[in-house]
């Protein structure tokens, strides 16, 4: 028995005990459960669904009966000849064959068993649909929007969603409701729908204190959590597991900390740790992100509580964290916004980019990349351009035009108000391309000629120079509506604006090496019993990369379903013995 595990004067024995209430940990509990298992969930926060909770939703899952309900039909060689190639020298065969395996019976498992309901778009395209392997669609789907009032009084602990991803606090889901929202001056029907959305938020935030039409991550938890409910899981909040339990080897449980006291949780098949990952340790993130020497230069919008509780407690009981990975977090562009309460935000930069007649720019004034490729690749593309010692920052940069057209980061498009973010000098503005460039520090010279260059062969919706609008991810974040290049416009008549972008991420990739069945291995490749890791304290089966939409909560969904699934078997044949 580990450290001070004796002092503990309160037991309470399950089966299984998770460690955190995000998409992973849920869905182990859940899997776990409704085999058998009695099984208790445990979350460090005063609110539940982690990183889930203000996510997009997403989850890739290749091969799945909703895919083939569409007629795409792929076998599982296609998906692991992309994720082959997406991976390099970092793939995993065996976790890679487990996930692809496994996705599929867990999406039907969970729609047909539990709360969880998904869409899928006919076409979404993969990150890199061009590559080996890639596909047009098929492979991303989100969660279907949630009613909050199904979960009763348990919505009031629920983790709410990103401010910077919302409107007057309202979730909106993916697709034709964000059209809606941009087309609200144009179109009397997306005009009509939006005055009713709207209304019917206001109404609930009067009546429940938030809104009850869940959507993306927060419908993901909530359904999560429904089902949880619905199996009569119990989930203990601000209750933090201080430290593992193990005995001849074999972890048998932990001692959590709640209402002021340390209880011994006596688990008698397994532990799962699914904590978050490290989004939010500076020390790990000075050792393992090139680009914060110090740990301070990054900025992430995951929940503060996600500081590598997981690794920690799976290195004291042997267990053995990944540090090959050629990139150690799913990186996003984000902006640090003022909120009007005077604190402080970081805006995830995911669809801006793309749109017609927006550039990024480095200082020096240069693009840099194609501002359509993925976040992920589009912040590897910073850090490459940065000069050496200078900190890695990339502006944004539009026309009037195009602000009033589809906003920019937390700035709102027409005919939402400006003047908060101007005041507070998120936004910054200049009437000509020199004097925004005086206001940001960009090189002025530069960028006139850079802008100059751009526009010559914008309106034939062309860029010569990085391929904007190229690629089919491009075009999907792009403007349909807008031709001959949906990600091409000309930046033509001041005043023009710009925000500044560093780095973030949507998840941490480093984490707890495990085997296909998700149990948690030492440094020499070898099992601990009773310990298992999912989600993102689970080493991320992408090595490193960033293939397509939802490759964070599609493995996490897999893995917990993995995990439980593992646990319940395992428990079934030592009892039978």
């Amino acid at each position: 028995m580990t450290g001070n595990a004796h002092d503990a004067s309160e037991t309470y024995e399950c089966d299984v005990l998770v460690a955190g209430s995000g998409c992973s940990g849920m869905s182990a509990a859940i899997t776990a459960r409704y085999r058998g298992l009695d099984v208790l969930i445990v979350e460090k926060e005063p609110r539940f669904g982690g990183t889930t909770a203000r996510s997009g939703g997403w989850l890739w899952i290749p091969g799945t009966s909703l895919a083939k309900a569409y007629g795409i039909e792929e076998g599982p060689e296609q998906a692991r000849t992309y994720l082959r190639h997406e991976a390099g020298n970092n793939f995993d065969a065996a976790r890679v064959d487990a996930f692809l395996s496994a996705g599929p019976e867990a999406v039907d498992f969970f729609t047909s068993k539990t709360a969880l309901r998904f869409d899928m778009p006919l076409v979404f395209p993969d990150y890199h649909a061009e590559a080996p392997g890639g596909a047009q669609g098929g492979r991303s789907m989100v969660t279907r929007p949630f009613d909050g009032r199904e979960l009763g009084d348990q919505i009031k602990t629920l983790g709410m969603p990103l401010p910077e991803l919302t409107v007057f606090g309202m979730m909106l889901g993916s697709g034709k409701e964000i059209i809606h929202f941009m087309r609200v001056t144009k179109s009397l029907n997306s005009a009509v729908y939006v005055a009713k959305r709207l209304s019917r938020h206001l109404m609930d935030v009067l009546r429940y204190g938030r809104g009850m039409t869940l959507t993306n991550g927060n419908a993901l938890a909530g359904r999560l959590a429904k089902s949880a409910q619905d199996l009569k899981i119990p989930m203990w909040l601000s209750s933090p597991v201080r430290e593992l339990t193990v005995e001849n080897g074999a972890v048998t449980g932990a001692i959590v900390s709640r209402e002021g006291r340390d209880i011994r949780i006596r688990a008698r098949a397994g532990v799962v740790l699914a904590c978050g990952g490290f989004p939010h340790d500076v020390e790990r993130r000075r050792k393992m992100f090139p680009h914060a020497p110090t740990g301070n230069e990054h900025f992430s919008p995951g929940p503060t509580g996600n500081t590598g509780d997981g690794l920690r407690l799976a290195e004291s009981a042997g267990g053995h964290v990944e540090n090959r990975l050629p990139n150690a977090a799913a990186w996003v562009p984000v902006s640090l916004t003022t909120r009007k309460d005077g604190s402080k935000g970081v805006m995830p930069h995911f669809i801006d980019r793309a749109k017609p007649g927006v550039i990024a720019v480095m200082r020096d004034g240069k693009r840099f990349a194609n501002e359509g490729n993925s976040y992920h690749d589009f912040v590897q593309a910073m850090i490459k351009a940065a000069k050496p010692g200078e900190e890695i920052a990339a502006y944004l940069v539009c026309d009037h035009k195009t602000l009033r057209k589809y906003g920019l980061g937390c700035v709102p498009p027409f005919p939402m108000p400006l003047g908060h973010h101007l005041d507070t000098g998120y936004l910054m503005r200049g009437d000509t391309l020199e004097a925004l460039a005086a206001k940001a520090g960009i090189d002025a010279t530069a960028i006139t000629e850079t802008v100059k260059q751009f526009n010559a062969t914008a309106p034939l919706g062309h860029d010569a120079a990085f391929g904007k609008g190229s690629k089919a991810y491009n075009r999907y974040q792009g403007d349909a509506m807008h031709g001959p290049n949906p990600c091409i416009a000309p930046l033509e008549n001041g005043p023009f604006y710009a925000i500044k972008m560093v780095i973030g991420d949507l998840g941490t990739y480093a984490g707890i090496v495990t085997d296909d069945n998700a149990r948690a291995l030492d440094a020499e490749g070898r099992v601990i019993p009773g310990l298992y890791a999912a989600g993102n304290d689970m080493a991320s089966i992408m090595g490193g990369n960033y293939p397509g939409a939802g490759i964070t909560l599609g493995p996490a969904l897999t893995f917990g379903y993995i995990a439980g699934r593992h646990l319940a078997d395992s428990a079934a044949k030592r009892d039978a013995a």
